[in-house]
């Protein structure tokens, strides 16, 4: 149902070098980028495929992090969240909740948790 979430940057440059070698762990892309001053950047396996745009505000204001704001990204196998927790963090991110199981057991979610290089939280997780 989720076309795409954006996330904001306040320099873009150096978000474009931290996405793309974070999406490169799982096989994610640039599919496209707008060739305006914001340079929205669109991530992911395929057009028809959720994906993540990173870019600068459209209103020209500082990008800013909202308090509750996150998002999620969902990997296979369970290794998969590991190894982008762990690239996020090699690449200047910050960690924001380790690997780990979480929730009922029945529900068997695992998932980890980390900042980009603009404090935008994300989440990456395996359900099952």
């Amino acid at each position: 149902m989720s076309g795409y979430a954006t996330l904001g940057t306040n320099d873009i440059d150096a978000a474009l070098t931290f996405y793309d070698a974070l999406f490169a762990t799982v096989g994610g892309k640039r599919l496209m980028q707008l060739p305006d001053d914001r340079k929205l950047t669109f991530y992911g396996a395929g057009a028809a495929k959720p994906m993540l745009v990173v870019g600068k505000p459209y209103d020209g204001q500082a990008a800013t992090t909202g308090n509750g704001t996150m998002v999620a990204l969902a990997a296979d196998p369970r290794a998969q969240v590991d190894q982008v927790h762990g690239k996020a963090i090699e690449l200047g991110g910050a960690d924001a909740g380790a690997p780990g199981l979480r929730g009922p057991d029945e529900m068997s979610f695992y998932g980890a948790y980390c900042r980009d290089l603009d404090d935008n939280k994300l989440c990456v997780f395996k359900i099952g």
